[in-house]
């Protein structure tokens, strides 16, 4: 098997993020509030500025890529939370290092863009995803929310998994 390498999207690579993103929208159209159909009519304009709005990694293999994750600050924070959001791998992708790559990654950007944690919304019924973030260091917090959309995998509720970036920032980290 080929190695992985990710590589941050700038705005003149929306139709590399397009490309990826309608991909999950198909193959996991569960898991986004999003739909292919809207997403697919939409125009450059609203591409190059959804592209400004947050950092956009894919993964690749072989030069086809193979996963996606966004990267931005989160919304409920004072501006010291980053968030990783839109992870996807393909199927036959899964399980392969994909993810942990995307999410080192996405931990390292936030990073050097100033923030102080990384905050991952999980489904609090998808334990594989929960184990999965686990696995890469994040910890649940007290913080729930509705899901976007329900599923039976994840549930009716997100919980906030935090991880620290840099010194650890104890167990009263703010959103």
């Amino acid at each position: 098997m080929s190695d992985i390498t990710v590589r941050p999207l700038g705005e003149d690579d929306w139709e590399d993020y397009r490309s990826v993103r309608l991909a999950a929208l198909r193959e996991s159209p569960e898991a986004f509030v999003a739909s292919v159909d809207d997403e697919a009519s939409y125009d450059e304009d609203f591409w190059r500025e959804r592209m400004q709005r947050s950092a956009r990694l894919v993964a690749e293999r072989d030069g086809v890529a193979v996963g996606v994750v966004s990267v931005g600050t989160a919304k409920e924070s004072d501006g010291t939370a980053g968030e990783l959001f839109g992870l996807w791998v393909r199927p036959e992708a899964r399980g392969s290092g994909v993810a942990t790559h995307l999410v080192k990654d996405g931990a390292t950007l936030a990073a050097e863009r100033g923030h102080s944690h990384l905050v991952y919304w999980v489904g609090t019924e998808n334990g594989r995803a929960v184990a999965f973030a686990s696995g890469m260091g994040f910890r649940p917090t007290d913080y729930r929310r509705p899901m976007g959309v329900v599923s039976e995998e994840d549930g009716e509720e997100e919980i906030a998994m935090v991880l620290p970036l840099g010194a650890d920032n104890g167990p009263s980290l703010r959103l």
